[in-house]
């Protein structure tokens, strides 16, 4: 299979006018970059649907389904994706593409659906690192772009790696026993991953004195919050480690090592005295 091509829609902002004629020269928005990145981008033409993602996460999704030309809006290093503001090159990017990915969260969806007109299909995506809804989302971006076999493929794979990564976890639970977690909701994937017996959950709200109390009578011995809308130091003094869990890829959009990096974490978590 062909190398997935990656497109980093830049920060610099453009007027209005000039986004839409870099789209109409097929720029999409693009800074200027070396020859070699411009004959990567003629190469790879035909190889596919054209897929635009707000973020990351959606870009990883459908890397995973088969995509090779994904371009992501947003930057890696914003911490919180729904707090990016689109800037005029990114709905010129938009405008150029097959498919448009985005989360229904996501406060710019709206100026996606308008940028894009009626050329692109506009796919609602399930940001969910759950084991199995991020197989049927795969499957299921896998029918859209017509690569289901590379779709199949990848599910092969992480079935093999993620089973591997959950008997590695339970080789590091502490004393033999599985872990009691604590988890923000959108991170309990990771406490599924390591197979930690979930005694309560919070979020996405700020945790209020009543829960703080409810969550620490339950003496968990890890909390896994999201790094992506952390709120500091969620049960202080109750004794628990907390644990970092980045649901987002970085930009080479591999969704796999999401899982990777949050086993390490998980095995320094349990490990940790």
């Amino acid at each position: 299979m062909a190398r997935t091509r990656v497109r980093i829609t830049p920060l610099l902002a453009l007027s209005f006018s000039t986004a839409l004629l870099l789209t109409a020269t097929g720029c999409g928005g693009e800074s200027d970059t070396s020859s070699s990145s411009s004959d990567a981008d003629a190469a790879g033409k035909g190889t596919g649907p054209v897929v635009v993602a707000t973020t990351s996460w959606e870009g990883a999704f459908a890397k995973a389904a088969g995509a090779e030309d994904v371009t992501v809006i947003v930057p890696e290093s914003v911490q919180h994706a729904p707090d990016y503001d689109p800037k005029p090159s990114d709905l010129a990017a938009v405008a150029d593409a097959d498919f448009v990915l985005y989360a229904p969260f996501e406060p710019y969806a709206e100026k996606f659906k308008e940028a894009a007109g009626g050329d692109a299909e506009l796919v609602e995506v399930n940001l969910d690192n759950d084991a199995d809804r991020a197989k049927a989302e795969v499957t299921r971006l896998g029918k859209m772009f017509g690569t289901e076999d590379t779709a199949a493929e990848w599910i092969t794979s992480f079935d093999t790696e993620y089973g591997k990564l959950q008997k590695d976890l339970k080789s590091a639970w502490p004393d033999g026993k599985a872990p009691t977690v604590v988890a923000q909701v959108f991170s309990a994937w990771s406490a599924k991953l390591a197979r930690a017996e979930v005694v309560g959950t919070y979020g996405p709200e700020a945790v209020t004195a009543k829960q703080l109390s409810d969550l620490s009578k339950k003496k968990p011995r890890l909390v896994l919050d999201n790094v992506h809308m952390t709120t500091g130091t969620v049960l202080p003094d109750s004794g628990a480690r907390q644990v970092g869990i980045v649901n987002y890829p970085d930009k080479d959009l591999d969704l796999l090592t999401v899982y990777k990096n949050a086993a390490t974490t998980l095995e320094k978590a349990m490990n940790a005295s």
